[in-house]
């Protein structure tokens, strides 16, 4: 576990994560990241969108299941 402080930032509040934190979680200046909050209190930290992560497997299933009618559509 981490102990990250907030700062001033501005009029506003933020965090400053260690270099090792982003690293690992591929995340950089200028990249979003995503914040949900958890049934059982607190809040989880991801640089993926779930819900677009879950529309994405729904267009897969669909490029996959009209793979010959999208190639036709390319041409």
């Amino acid at each position: 576990m981490s102990a990250i402080k907030l700062t001033q930032i501005g009029n506003s509040v933020g965090v400053i994560f260690p270099k090792e934190m982003l690293t690992k979680m591929n995340v950089g200046k200028g990249d979003v990241v995503y914040v949900t909050e958890m049934a059982e209190g607190g809040y989880h930290l991801t640089p993926y969108d779930a819900e677009f992560e879950q529309q994405m497997e729904i267009a897969r299933g669909v490029m996959k299941k009209r793979r010959n009618v999208l190639r036709e559509l390319a041409k």
